[in-house]
């Protein structure tokens, strides 16, 4: 990945430190080139919850070198249990996870917040020289030059921009004329961190937050995710329900009384778990099909991570494919022997990502509606289509479940990159 002596330096500059800017930063520094990152906010907040790096994510997080630095902050679930909602049945489990999935893809699943994710990475990119400018928002984008403009009026030159100011983008419409909206799918989560100490009285919920694992119920509209963070000491709850929020607000504080009513008759283990939780908020879910040019016209500047393809969570792979597209770019300039190529880099690098993020989005959307599916026909079907994919025979398991596809956790966005790159240079 790293730069050949002979290749030129550019200077790229980001918009947006969130995983996707950070990432980029520093597959793009590990490249050969200098890098500016510019970020709105005074300081990493830490914002969200956990996250879920599956094994296409870990890999690239392990060439970057932050893994020893992530190590001490990382659960990995040793099993995976999918569960009916009110704990009638297992519908399929697998213990030894993390060995299997580091057996057939390099790497386990990591459970993590997501500001820990953001420091580590902010950190290596420091390391690597990164600029990281903070209190430095970005209001416009001049796709001649390239460059920036700041809020201060302020401008920085550069050789090619990055957009990656997330989900709620203030950049996309410069790309796209009027910028279209986030638009709701119908569902809401609700995002609970627990501490083995707020269940200290529940002998089996501690063992439970204690021994990480990945736990799934699916029920009638609605289902929920628990899932060990920091080795064992906190538990990450996502439940996902129906949309009540009014129509112009995207997060609000939760209902403790309401969100437990919502799961009244659920596995009790689950149930117990909410017991504790003494406050919540709910964030409506978006999502954004974004058909147009993730570039501008001149190939000078491009977008990345949630600003051009945010995705609903059914698959875990949001934060996934922030760091697929940055190791993309990367893996892209790292190729370039003259500044007139990076409209190619650009071209490739767009035309490649729009495939993998359109088969994960349709994939996602199928599983939102498996996930949630009412008791009866296409409910018992599902389950049968989950238990034989974790089944057995003669050693060999047949891993049909979406979320372990060897096309999902198997994925290489660096390689992908860089075949990409290959076969242009062989057309010419």
């Amino acid at each position: 990945m790293h730069q050949a002596e002979t290749r030129p330096a550019f200077h790229v500059l980001i918009v947006g430190a969130g995983p996707c800017g950070l990432g980029a930063a520093i597959s793009i520094a590990l490249a050969g080139h200098q890098v500016s990152v510019f970020e709105s906010a005074a300081q990493l907040h830490s914002v969200g919850a956990g996250i879920q790096i599956t094994p296409n994510g870990v890999r690239i997080l392990r060439s970057w070198g932050v893994a020893e630095d992530l190590s001490s902050k990382t659960a990995i679930p040793e099993t995976i249990s999918i569960i009916r909602y009110d704990g009638g049945k297992v519908l399929a489990h697998r213990d030894n996870y993390s060995e299997e999935l580091k057996n057939r893809y390099g790497e386990p699943i990591w459970c993590l917040h997501r500001f820990d994710l953001q420091v580590a990475l902010a950190k290596r990119a420091e390391e690597l020289g990164v600029c990281l400018s903070f209190n430095s928002r970005v209001q416009d984008v001049n796709f001649e030059k390239p460059a920036i403009i700041l809020e201060n009026g302020q401008t920085r030159d550069g050789d090619l921009v990055v957009v990656a100011d997330g989900l709620w983008s203030s950049m996309r419409s410069r790309f796209v004329g009027k910028s279209p909206a986030p638009q709701p799918t119908g569902d809401l989560a609700y995002r609970i961190v627990l501490t083995i100490d707020q269940v200290r009285e529940d002998a089996e919920l501690r063992d439970l937050i204690a021994q990480p694992g990945i736990r799934i119920w699916m029920g009638p509209g609605a289902h929920a995710v628990a899932y060990s963070l920091l080795k064992g000491p906190m538990l990450n709850i996502v439940l996902l329900a129906p949309d009540d929020l009014p129509q112009q607000v995207a997060k609000a504080e939760g209902n403790v009384e309401e969100m437990a009513k919502l799961f009244e008759g659920w596995h009790p283990i689950l149930t117990r778990f909410l017991s504790h939780v003494e406050k919540v908020d709910k964030w409506r879910l978006m999502c954004l099909q974004f058909d147009e040019p993730w570039s501008s016209r001149q190939r000078t500047s491009v977008m990345a991570g949630d600003s051009c393809h945010p995705i609903l969570p059914y698959m875990a792979q949001g934060a996934n494919l922030a760091l697929e597209d940055a190791a993309s770019l990367g893996s892209l300039l790292g190729k370039v022997e003259s500044k007139s190529q990076i409209p190619v880099v650009v071209e490739t690098y767009e035309r490649i990502r729009k495939r993998r993020v359109s088969r994960i989005r349709e994939e996602t959307f199928s599983q939102q509606k498996e996930s949630h599916l009412a008791d009866g026909k296409m409910q018992e079907d599902r389950d049968q289509r989950l238990a034989a994919s974790f089944s057995s025979s003669n050693g060999n398991e047949n891993w049909t479940h979406p979320k372990i596809q060897s096309w999902l956790f198997g994925f290489d966005a660096v390689t992908e990159a860089s075949d990409a790159w290959d076969a242009l240079n062989h057309s010419q």
